[in-house]
């Protein structure tokens, strides 16, 4: 098969096998140019097959020398139909652990549901005996409820009133105004059952109760805060009510672990181009413009060089981890410097459909899209006949 991007929205719904193994291979790369992490030994992953649950994945394995176990949904390709770059970002990362001794295993499968729970605890029961690194970084658009049975949905809205402000289609480059209708009650509600920390709790307990919570062990999750352009919409928000249960589910893992040696932490990240952060009215534009910006002022970081930071500079510092008042890790600092965000802001002021090429880096947002699902990937043959069909042996 002759694979191209084909887009619906801020979704492909294509992905390269190809280049998705070159995305990971560089990923791989940077990890071993840096110095070595004395980091954790054994580590689980949920939501290990793109953005920082894949670069956690690889720091750990490449950066640490870790074994690692990854959960995420299977999506394997047909004679037709290309897997999800999730699949395929997965499937290279086993090879090359492979290739470097490292032991790894993938649990495919709702994150969810108490199946892949019960199934992820045998698998590190009888491969691995414990793991001493648990990272939870599951984005997902809705849930079904374990107590219940409902599936519920997630919305990104902003609460109270409406909200308008800039936005621009990303693939065409047209500057609009966008207004957004506030979230329901219900909707709040259900956004914090989706994306907020109970699930992240429910599979801490399931790890303890288990037996294979290792003492002294470390667990983070990933949240957001952003700068005033994005409050509105995202902080201030449905997201942000759900990623405020998360930072109060962090301090009551923390205090639970404790009493073992354990640690729980969120950590507050950049604003990177991923499938989630393309979906949010205004967030693309506002990437564009900071991307621009950090860019020039040789600040900016992707997905690895972030978790590299957070690892090296933050987890495992051999200090105490520095936190803010509310707990948090912050690795969201260079995003949110005053000179960053003040030249970001005289930006947002002046960008329209004519000048975004100019203002902002919207082509380098472009790229990183199509790149998260293997496409625009230096050294790849785009006009080469490709196999869909990628087997992930390890994979249960």
């Amino acid at each position: 098969m002759i694979i191209k991007p084909r887009t619906r929205g801020f979704i492909c719904t294509t992905s390269h096998p190809v280049g998705c193994a070159a995305q990971v291979q560089e990923q791989i790369d940077y990890v071993l140019k840096q110095p070595g992490i004395q980091g954790p030994r054994n580590v689980l992953v949920i939501g290990a097959s793109t953005g920082y649950g894949l670069s956690a994945r690889i720091a750990a394995a490449f950066g640490a020398r870790a074994n690692t176990v990854g959960v995420y949904r299977p999506s394997q390709g047909t004679e037709k139909r290309t897997a999800s770059a999730g699949w395929y970002n997965s499937a290279a990362f086993e090879q090359a652990a492979e290739a470097a001794g490292l032991k790894s295993f993938s649990v495919t499968g709702d994150a969810f549901t108490e199946e892949t729970k019960a199934k992820t605890v045998e698998l590190i029961k009888k491969e691995l005996g414990e793991v001493d690194l648990v990272v939870y970084s599951v984005a997902s658009a809705r849930r079904t409820l374990p107590r219940t049975g409902e599936t519920v949905s997630s919305v990104l809205k902003p609460i109270g009133q409406s909200y308008t402000n800039k936005t621009v289609n990303f693939h065409t480059g047209e500057v609009t105004e966008v207004t957004i209708e506030p979230a329901t009650e219900e909707e709040v509600r259900n956004t914090v059952e989706v994306m907020g920390g109970e699930d992240w709790e429910l599979w801490i307990q399931a790890l303890s109760e288990g037996g294979v919570l290792a003492d002294n062990a470390t667990t983070i999750a990933f949240s957001y805060i952003g700068s005033e352009i994005t409050k509105a919409i995202y902080r201030d928000g449905s997201i942000g009510q759900a990623k405020d249960h998360l930072e109060d589910t962090a301090l009551k893992l923390n205090e639970a672990l404790a009493g073992r040696g354990g640690r729980a932490y969120v950590t507050v990240s950049k604003a990177l181009v991923t499938q989630s952060s393309s979906a949010i009215p205004i967030v693309p534009l506002y990437v564009s413009a900071l991307y621009k910006v950090m860019k020039e002022k040789g600040l900016h970081e992707g997905c690895i060089e972030q978790i590299y930071r957070l690892f090296t500079d933050r987890l495992y510092a051999g200090k105490d981890v520095p936190v803010d008042e509310k707990g948090r890790i912050r690795i969201d600092d260079w995003e949110l410097r005053e000179d960053v965000q003040q030249e970001v802001a005289e930006l947002w002021s002046k960008v329209d459909s004519d000048n975004i090429e100019e203002l902002t880096d919207l082509a380098g947002y472009r790229r990183e899209f199509f790149q998260l699902f293997g496409f625009e990937t230096d050294g790849v043959d785009y006009d080469a006949d490709v196999n869909p069909i990628v087997e992930n042996p390890k994979a249960i």
